[in-house]
């Protein structure tokens, strides 16, 4: 492996020019997906900032891979890729909302072990719209993994979210919280021309389809259908919910997000599952 100095003498810049560059670099990324709630930040808004002043071809990929060592090892922080994913078919008609040809992107992602980020970390301030978040992919994963636009909002309205609320008391806009799912590339939204006009559709896009968030999500599920139904487990395949749970039985967590989850378990019907079949 060449050393930190053959490689500054081959894209010819000092070593002290790299490292403000990479500082740069870092705080971009920071401050960004702080401002901008986690969104994505792209490639191309990463490399400008590195070839402002310079134009060396190479100098943006040294650059972006230090940054991504130092934040890994300095703040705990892996910058990951993110692929956009293609919609699940190549239906006629379909105008998507994203490009699928999308430039490269990234994410950060806490290394710190679960226990100590919720202890010291996590945002309990946010706990709302974290749990809107799981609700939402959560509907949409017991749905096969896509939802129609009119169905996702039949379902949340059951949970007292209404689209034209315009000044909920925890999310404001609810239109809005639920297009910043899109932005922040949890959901793909995509608007599909068929014989009854124009459909608007979501699918669970990279970042619900992360192998970690995954998981997550099928080890919640397995948690409140065991909190509520003891020792029968709930499959977990494409369509694991065809009937409504019954009723009238009372929480046994206090925490939001799992206490919302039970009421999704409440309003799984044949109506949502049968846009999976």
């Amino acid at each position: 492996m060449a050393s930190y100095n053959e490689e500054n003498s081959q894209i010819d810049v000092s070593q002290e020019e790299k490292d403000k560059l990479v500082a740069e670099v870092i705080r971009h990324v920071l401050f960004k997906t702080y401002q901008s709630s986690g969104c994505p930040i792209k490639r191309e808004d990463l490399t400008q900032l590195i070839t402002k002043n310079y134009r060396q071809r190479s100098l943006p990929a040294l650059v972006i891979n230090e940054a991504r060592d130092k934040l890994s090892s300095i703040f705990g922080y892996e910058m990951k890729e993110l692929q956009r994913s293609r919609p699940s078919s190549n239906r006629q008609g379909r105008v998507s909302q994203q490009g699928t040809a999308e430039a490269k992107s990234y994410v950060i992602v806490s290394k710190v072990p679960p226990d100590i980020y919720s202890k010291y970390i996590e945002d309990k301030s946010t706990s709302h719209v974290t749990g809107f978040t799981f609700v939402v992919i959560s509907i949409v994963h017991l749905a096969g993994g896509k939802i129609s636009e009119e169905n996702l909002w039949h379902q949340l309205r059951r949970l007292g979210l209404n689209e034209s609320d315009e000044n909920h008391p925890c999310f404001g806009n609810t239109k809005q919280t639920l297009e910043m799912l899109v932005q922040q590339r949890y959901l793909l939204k995509e608007k599909v021309n068929g014989p009854e006009g124009n459909t608007v559709m979501y699918e669970l896009a990279e970042r619900a389809l992360d192998e970690s968030i995954s998981e997550k999500l099928k080890d919640y599920i397995a948690q409140c259908w065991r909190a509520r139904y003891g020792g029968r487990l709930l499959s977990l395949g494409s369509v694991p919910v065809r009937y409504r749970p019954v009723r009238g039985s009372s929480y046994q967590h206090g925490e939001p997000r799992f206490r919302y989850f039970l009421d999704i378990l409440e309003i799984v019907s044949n109506e949502t599952t049968a846009e999976a079949d």
